[in-house]
């Protein structure tokens, strides 16, 4: 007969940790309806969190029927309360739809 080990459960990981070490440069993903002041809504949010983000640096592409724009803002990510504070207010956002 052999010994059995005993069955733990998984245990999930510290809010706190991140595989993220920072500072780095982190993508945001935006999207959108297209429509006029949509990129320049999204600099505004982006940079109250990320003081050091250059609008012009912001990528944008349409859909293929041109009805959504994504936009990327890659930020100085110098924390994770920083980027969820980011993400957070970016959702909230009336003319935003989806952030990845």
């Amino acid at each position: 007969m052999t010994k059995r080990e005993p069955v733990t459960e998984h245990q999930p990981a510290d809010p706190q940790e991140s595989a993220l070490k920072f500072p780095c440069a982190f993508p945001i993903k935006i999207m959108g309806r297209t429509q006029d002041g949509f990129a320049q809504a999204v600099a505004l949010v982006v940079r109250k969190h990320a003081r050091d983000f250059d609008p012009a640096t912001l990528e944008m592409r349409a859909s293929k029927g041109g009805n959504w724009l994504s936009v990327t803002a890659t930020v100085n990510a110098t924390s994770r309360e920083q980027l969820d504070n980011l993400y957070r207010e970016l959702v909230a956002h009336p003319m935003v739809k989806m952030v990845l």
